[in-house]
């Protein structure tokens, strides 16, 4: 362990622990120094578990409830923009990771110090703390944590700190990213006609796409919405050459009733391109979506617990990793997930607050 990382106060208003944490730049792959701090802070709350693993950081109590509320959050944040340390403007902090997800963060590690020994504590409870959420699958901390520790994961339910505006949105939608390789003959531009133009190959594919209409669906009373863009395009040799490879990346948010395999065999069909020689499919990510749970005990307690308000997630989080578990998962915290990864990031102090003394209320109602 460095011993360059800050000392953080848990017990500290969670605005203030929002800052402290803002001001420690993490972004993803370079969280050690922020991992460090956690984990000390963490070995500070008294009687409690904790466990080291990477840059991923995890604590629990062990006090036999009955039933176990697991509170997760990434510790890592897009590439700083210029955009740290924090700053106050009035009620509203600015700064890289005050929505995503920093204050949601600064929540599940006040509530969890504060309510370690209390003996309102109304369910046991697991913290995590993790590494590599905003990069490729194979780097996510929760991902690893599941794969070597996978009893650290296993509650009756799970909060993920992702924003949602201090409601609850549950569920997420699943994503899959595809490679769709055109390939043809290199020809001088002067005499195209003996090559075989690649990057025209896959005109009709994006037109294919573009038309396609995303559905709306309904899953477990919560709807959502797919869409299928082309996010990268790349062809070129020269600029008086006939391009003999032409590649496009795609994207396809779908709704949780999908299983992944669903979900490509319903991409390929939109893109059409099955059976032909000169055009390939790659898949190249694909994370599962996760269904909502909230008719499960411990999670209609939590809606309870924030007036009912409910809406479903569409970008895709860890919620889903616990779902693949067995153990419903919701997305609840601070901030307007429309301001993540901007320069202007920014989080009104309501909301920090708002969350924090939801999530006590909840953590100290005996479930029914």
């Amino acid at each position: 362990m460095s011993h360059h990382h800050p000392r953080l106060d848990l017990l500290a208003d969670p605005v203030a622990l929002t800052a402290a944490l803002v001001d420690v730049p993490s972004p993803s792959h370079e969280e050690e120094m922020l991992a460090d701090a956690v984990e000390d802070a963490l070995r500070r709350v008294p009687g409690v578990e904790t466990l080291r693993r990477g840059n991923t950081v995890a604590a629990r109590t062990t006090h036999g409830r009955g039933t176990r509320v697991v509170l997760a959050g990434h510790l890592d944040t897009v590439p700083i923009a210029g955009n740290v340390p924090h700053r106050m403007d009035g009620d509203v902090m600015y700064g890289c990771g005050t929505v995503d997800m920093k204050s949601g963060l600064a929540v599940y590690l006040h509530s969890f110090a504060t309510l370690a020994d209390d003996p309102d504590l109304a369910h046991d409870l697991t913290l995590i703390a993790y590494e590599c959420e905003e990069v490729d699958t194979r780097y996510n901390g929760l991902a690893h944590l599941a794969e070597s520790d996978p009893e650290w994961l296993h509650g009756d339910l799970a909060l993920l700190g992702e924003p949602s505006g201090a409601i609850v949105e549950a569920g997420c939608q699943g994503t899959l990213r595809v490679k769709v390789i055109a390939r043809g003959v290199r020809a001088h531009s002067a005499r195209g006609w003996l090559g075989d133009n690649a990057a025209h190959k896959l005109a009709e594919v994006i037109g294919r796409i573009a038309a396609y209409e995303g559905q709306r669906i309904v899953v477990d009373a919560m709807e959502y919405r797919e869409g299928i863009n082309v996010v990268q395009l790349e062809s070129f040799v020269a600029t008086n050459v006939i391009p003999d490879e032409a590649s496009m990346l795609v994207n396809f948010r779908f709704a949780p009733h999908r299983s992944g395999e669903e979900a490509l065999e319903h991409l390929r069909g939109v893109l059409g391109v099955d059976g032909r020689e000169d055009i390939t499919v790659e898949t190249q990510d694909l994370a599962e979506g996760a269904r909502p749970g909230l008719d499960r005990p411990a999670a209609a307690a939590l809606v309870d617990a924030v007036g009912g308000q409910v809406r479903a997630k569409y970008g895709w989080t860890d919620v889903a990793r616990f779902s693949g578990l067995g153990v419903p998962a919701v997305n609840f915290g601070a901030g307007d997930p429309s301001w993540a990864h901007k320069r202007d990031e920014h989080v009104p102090v309501a909301d920090i607050t708002r969350v924090a003394e939801q999530l006590r209320a909840y953590l100290t109602t005996p479930a029914s």
